[in-house]
């Protein structure tokens, strides 16, 4: 039995007595039942037995075998009625989740999110103190529309991409995208799980409670000044204390693909080096055509950049006949001697590294790709120079491997040497360009691993009229929350932003399940009493007259506590009908205690068990024992900023 094994049957044996404890002083058989299945839920969610979406579907299950069998073994009625049981699915906290996972992805899809990453990029410098603001400033606006983990996937390329060009290392930049990530979803009502489901699980709450207790709802910005505080908070943090609690220590690199360069030295036995050359004024290259320089010089051009205009590679970019004006800058494939002997000869200047096309030739963007000519392609007998293949296909031709032989270089006649049914072409072409060939009968894509998603640019302004209209109907019309993004999200469809199999790929079903299953049990909790007592319990603790602050505090801690074993979704169903019965007993506000479990639910920092902190893990290269550094002062500051502004605006 292994170490974990052992765990598990340790904590399972300890839950039992719990429930078994609990069980002797319940005030009734519901209450014990529901009790045990609060054990069991918790149990799998903190020692990951099986998923979460799979323990939570368990217990919804549970839940339905004791609604028919309930009188079987000693239940006047049902937990949960049969015809409730799978309420949730249709609830309109499940519906808005569904229908935000799919407007983010529509923004994403038109590379909006792109176009503001590389701005940052513009404006960001090169020192700590200036990008962590306005990188995690910018993720955490973004994770207030959209799901958090999403905003931190979008711009883990970017932090990558400026730790390249800045030489910051991740582990510096990553965490504090990270926390702000989190942070971001607090400002609005719809940017994390638990607050998309806090009005729903008020309503239910309702439904129990007599008229002169009954809480109203809160709207999509009810919690932005909170939210703003604490992302103000993290944000002054990291600029402040950065140096003191993030890693110093070399972080482990991303999984990024094999140098292309690289690639073709230990495949094909190709020297080639990517580098860039600014032709200045006086060069003897003013004037000529690319077709003469690349033939005479034995180099290939992939980019050129005329006047800070880029001429990027692609089908319709960069043909032959383009010519060479003062401050050229051009992307330049050639041998280390060729390079060498090229830039001496016609006075270039040859930059240390990628600085104009650094974007352009990242490899996100674009890299070395390997096509095969099929037997049947209407290309055998033609050359890349009768094709004008950079300019109809966007690949540039360096090299055609047949009969176990490769032909290299401009100067040996690649250009003019007729395909034949076999050959195998090394180009360097842009990902979104080996995507079209996917599609093209006359080559066979032999590279499969590259980023291929395709965007679609000229639909951005769809996207951000359907998001706006969602924005508007939720802010200024007492429509669902659910229709208001759903008709966001299905007006995206429609104007082609994105396609429905997209749409629905968008979608975390896992999420989806792990909400939608968990919603009964919050029932139960509440209409069995169950929640009512353990609230009469926990405020026995702070005496008869209780500190309200206090008892929400102490609700905050609780809430933080079960984020870190188990899902906010969990935490938030299990402790918002806790939390409104004791508010009750202790003369609090009920929804204000709801709305604290709910915000309170993204305070998880100490550990990386939060999907976010996961993500960032292996990129940044940290340990759990950086994250209870960084994490545990943010904790405390989260649960400080929270509180302060919670009683200053509620």
């Amino acid at each position: 039995m292994n170490q974990q094994a052992k765990k598990q049957w340790i904590a399972a044996f300890a839950f039992v007595l719990a429930g078994a404890v609990l069980s002797m002083i319940a005030p009734s058989f519901e209450v014990a039942i529901v009790t045990w299945i609060l054990l069991l839920t918790i149990y799998l969610f903190a020692f990951e037995v099986v998923g979460v979406d799979v323990a939570a579907t368990c217990i919804m299950v549970l839940l339905g075998l004791l609604s028919y069998f309930g009188t079987h073994v000693g239940l006047a009625e049902p937990l949960v009625p049969e015809s409730d049981l799978f309420n949730g699915f249709s609830s309109n906290a499940v519906i808005s989740i569904i229908a935000v996972m799919i407007i983010g992805a529509g923004l994403d899809k038109t590379g909006l999110m792109s176009k503001v990453a590389g701005y940052i990029l513009k404006i960001g410098g090169a020192t700590e103190t200036r990008i962590i603001p306005i990188i995690s400033g910018t993720v955490a606006f973004i994770s207030s529309f959209m799901q958090n983990v999403g905003a931190a996937a979008l711009f883990l390329p970017v932090v990558s991409r400026i730790s390249t060009r800045t030489g910051l290392p991740m582990s510096r930049l990553l965490m504090p995208m990270g926390f702000c990530a989190i942070l971001g979803g607090t400002v609005t009502l719809v940017g994390s799980s638990p607050l998309i489901l806090l009005n729903d699980l008020i309503l239910n709450s309702n439904q129990v409670l007599p008229p002169e207790q009954q809480m109203t709802t809160f709207g999509l910005f009810s919690v932005t000044p909170v939210g703003v505080a604490l992302v103000i908070s993290g944000i002054l943090y990291f600029v402040v204390a950065g140096r003191f609690v993030l890693p110093r220590a070399p972080e482990e690199p991303m999984n990024q693909a094999i140098d292309t360069m690289d690639y073709l030295r230990e495949v094909y036995g190709i020297g080639f080096d990517l580098k860039e050359v600014v032709v200045p004024a006086n060069s003897p290259l003013i004037g000529k055509k690319l077709d003469d320089i690349e033939h005479d010089w034995k180099i290939r051009v992939v980019a050129i950049s005329h006047g800070g205009k880029e001429i990027l590679i692609g089908a319709t970019g960069l043909a032959r006949d383009e010519g060479i004006t003062p401050e050229t800058v051009m992307a330049v494939i050639a041998a280390p001697e060729d390079l060498t002997h090229f830039v001496r000869e016609n006075g270039l200047t040859q930059r240390m590294e990628l600085i104009t096309f650094a974007d352009t030739m990242s490899p996100s963007k674009a890299g070395i790709a390997e096509l095969v000519i099929p037997p049947g392609s209407s290309l055998i007998g033609k050359s890349a120079r009768d094709l004008w293949m950079r300019k109809t296909y966007g690949a540039s031709l360096l090299a055609i491997h047949r009969n176990g032989k490769t032909l290299v270089r401009e100067g040996e006649g690649v250009r003019d040497e007729p395909f034949q049914a076999g050959d195998t072409l090394i180009v360097h072409i842009d990902w979104d360009s080996l995507h079209r060939l996917t599609k093209d009968r006359n080559f066979v894509v032999v590279t499969t691993d590259f980023p291929h998603e395709e965007l679609r640019p000229h639909k951005v302004g769809w996207a951000l009229v359907f998001f706006f209209i969602a924005l508007i109907l939720v802010l200024f019309t007492d429509i669902r929350l659910s229709i208001a993004l759903l008709t966001g999200a299905i007006g995206m469809v429609l104007a082609g932003v994105l396609k429905i199999e997209e749409a629905y790929d968008a979608v975390s079903w896992k999420t989806v399940f792990l909400l939608a299953s968990l919603i009964p049990l919050g029932y139960a909790v509440e209409t069995s009493g169950t929640a009512a007592w353990i609230a009469d319990k926990t405020l026995a603790l702070f005496g008869e007259e209780p500190v309200v602050w206090q008892v929400q505090l102490a609700i905050a801690v609780l809430a933080t506590l079960f984020t870190l074993v188990m899902s906010n979704v969990g935490a938030t169903v299990l402790l918002v009908p806790l939390a409104i019965n004791i508010a009750l007993g202790a003369g609090g506000d009920p929804a204000v205690f709801a709305l604290t479990v709910a915000i309170a639910t993204s305070n998880s920092f100490l550990i990386p068990t939060h999907q976010v902190n996961a993500l960032i893990m292996g990129p940044g290269g940290y340990r759990v024992a950086d994250f209870m550094r960084a994490g545990g002062i943010m904790t405390i500051l989260f649960l400080i900023v929270m509180m302060a502004m919670m009683n200053l605006i509620f």
